[in-house]
C-alpha cells in the first residue's frame, strides 16, 4: 500500500472530481471512481469493500431517507392535481390589476408550491408553461417573467418539506423535524424579498410588467373569493397537516410523508384528476427520482468515507480554521466554497459530499449546528440560478413555449437580481439567527 500524507489526500481527490466533472462524466461515477481508486492504493481491496458495503448498509436502512421517495410522490401527485391552474386562475384575478401583479403572483404560486411539491424541475415547469406565456403576452419583460419564474419555482428546495432537508438531517446528523421547522421562516423570507423587489421594480419602471385590464377581470367579488378558497385552501390545510404533526411533535417526517403522500391521492380525486395511470406514472417518475438519489447518495457516501478515514477532513478544517479574520473569516470562505460549487456541482453531490466535511466546523466556530446547516442550504439555493450549472434556468429553457421567444441570456438576466436577493437573505439571517432558531425552540415533544 502507498503512504501517502492527508494533505495530498485532500488535493487528489478534489482534483480528481474536478477534472472528472469539467471532462463532462457525471457526478455519481466520478466521486465513487476517485475513492475507489485512491482507497484501493491506500487501503487495499478487502478494506475498501468493507467499507463500503457497511456505508451502503447505512444508507439504505436509514429510516429518515424512506421520507424522501414519500415527500416526493406527494410533490408529483399534486402536480397532476392541477393545483397550480387553479391558483394561477384565482391570484390572476386578484392580482392582475397591479402592475407587476402577474409576476408577484408568480412568487406566491411557487410559495406555495413549494410547500406541496418540493421538486424544482416540476415547479418550474409548472410555472413556465402556466404564468411565463400569460406574463409575456400581457407585455411584460422577458428577463423579468424569467425571474421571477425561476425564483419563485426554486423556493421548493427551501420551503418544507423540502427533499433537500431530508437529505441533509441525515448527513449531518441533525433532526430532519427541526430543519423543517428552521427553513419555514428564511423561505418566507425569500418570497417577500422577491415580492418586494417586483413591487419597486415595477414601480420605478411600470412599462415593463403593465395591469392586466379591468375587462378581462370582471369576476364578482363573490365569485372570485370562491375561486381562491377552493384552489388555496386544501393545499394548505394538507401541508399544516404534515409540518403541523411534526411542530407538535405527533409524528415525524417519514410518517408524516406517508400521510401527505395519501391525501394529495385524495385531493386529485377532489379535483377529478385522479386515474390509475396517474397513480402508475407518479409511481414510476418517483421511483426514477428516488433512484437517481440514492445512486449519488451511495457514491457520495463511498468519497466521504475514503476521504475522512484518510484524515482529509481534518485537513480541511485546520484550513478552514486557519483562515484570517477570526471565526467570521472561515464561516465567509465556506460560503464562498459552497457558492462556487453550487455553479459546477449538482446539489445532490454538495450534500453528500460536503455536508459530512463542513458540518463539524460548524460547531468548532461556535456556531448553532442547526442555524450553520441553515445557511448552508439558504446558500444552495443561489445553485439553481447561477450559471453553468443552473438547473432553473435549464428547465425554464425547455419548458418555455418557443413562440415567446425567450432565450437563454433572458433567464440569465432575469435571474440575476434574485441571486442578489438571496444574498441579501443571508445577511438578515446572519445579523438576526433567531429567523432560524426561534419556531424549532417551539417545536413541542412528547
Amino acid at each position: 500500500m502507498i503512504d501517502i500524507s492527508p494533505e495530498a489526500i485532500t488535493v487528489i481527490m478534489f482534483a480528481g472530481v474536478l477534472v472528472g466533472v469539467l471532462s463532462g462524466f457525471p457526478l455519481a461515477p466520478v466521486v465513487a471512481g476517485v475513492a475507489l481508486i485512491v482507497g484501493y492504493f491506500t487501503w487495499g481491496g478487502p478494506q475498501v469493500t468493507a467499507l463500503f458495503y457497511s456505508r451502503m448498509y447505512d444508507l439504505v436502512r436509514s429510516y429518515v431517507i424512506l421520507a424522501a421517495p414519500l415527500f416526493i410522490f406527494m410533490g408529483l401527485m399534486l402536480e397532476r392535481s392541477g393545483i397550480a391552474e387553479r391558483l394561477y386562475d384565482a391570484l390572476y384575478l386578484w392580482l392582475g390589476g397591479f402592475r407587476g401583479g402577474l409576476a408577484i403572483t408568480t412568487v406566491i404560486i411557487g410559495t406555495i408550491l413549494a410547500a406541496c411539491v418540493g421538486i424544482i424541475g416540476a415547479s418550474v415547469t409548472m410555472l413556465g408553461l402556466i404564468a411565463l406565456p400569460a406574463m409575456i403576452k400581457r407585455g411584460y419583460d422577458k428577463a423579468l417573467a424569467s425571474g421571477a419564474v425561476c425564483a419563485g419555482g426554486t423556493l421548493g428546495i427551501l420551503i418544507p418539506p423540502s427533499i433537500m432537508l431530508v437529505l441533509y438531517g441525515p448527513m449531518a446528523a441533525i433532526s430532519v423535524g427541526k430543519l423543517f421547522m428552521a427553513a419555514f421562516v428564511p423561505g418566507l423570507i425569500l418570497s417577500g424579498l422577491y415580492c418586494s423587489y417586483i413591487a419597486i421594480y415595477c414601480l420605478i419602471r411600470p412599462h415593463i410588467a403593465p395591469a392586466v385590464p379591468p375587462e378581462d377581470r370582471a369576476v364578482s367579488f363573490l365569485r372570485k373569493t370562491s375561486m381562491l378558497l377552493t384552489s388555496l385552501v386544501p393545499p394548505v390545510i394538507l401541508v399544516m397537516a404534515v409540518l403541523g404533526s411534526i411542530f407538535l411533535g405527533i409524528a415525524p417526517p417519514t410518517e408524516a410523508a406517508s400521510v401527505g403522500a395519501f391525501a394529495t391521492i385524495l385531493l386529485a380525486i377532489a379535483y377529478r384528476r385522479f386515474s390509475f395511470r396517474a397513480l402508475r406514472d407518479t409511481a414510476m417518475e418517483t421511483l426514477r427520482v428516488t433512484s437517481k438519489v440514492m445512486f449519488i447518495a451511495v457514491c457520495g457516501f463511498m468519497f466521504t468515507g475514503i476521504f475522512l478515514g484518510l484524515g482529509g477532513g481534518d485537513v480541511v478544517e485546520n484550513l478552514v480554521l486557519a483562515s484570517p479574520g477570526g471565526r467570521w473569516g472561515a464561516f465567509a470562505v465556506i460560503m464562498f466554497i459552497v457558492f462556487i460549487l453550487g455553479m459546477f456541482i449538482d446539489w445532490l453531490g454538495i450534500i453528500f459530499i460536503m455536508v459530512p466535511i463542513i458540518t463539524p466546523i460548524g460547531p468548532a466556530l461556535g456556531f448553532d449546528e442547526l442555524w450553520f446547516a441553515m445557511m448552508i442550504i439558504v446558500n444552495l439555493q443561489m445553485s439553481f440560478m447561477t450559471p453553468p450549472f443552473a438547473y432553473a434556468i435549464f428547465f425554464l429553457r425547455g419548458a418555455a413555449p418557443p413562440e415567446l421567444g425567450v432565450s437563454t441570456a433572458d433567464i440569465i438576466r432575469g435571474v440575476i437580481p434574485f441571486v442578489i436577493l438571496i444574498m441579501v437573505g443571508l445577511g438578515l439571517l446572519v445579523a438576526f439567527p433567531d429567523l432560524i432558531l426561534w419556531l424549532p425552540h417551539q417545536m413541542i415533544k412528547f
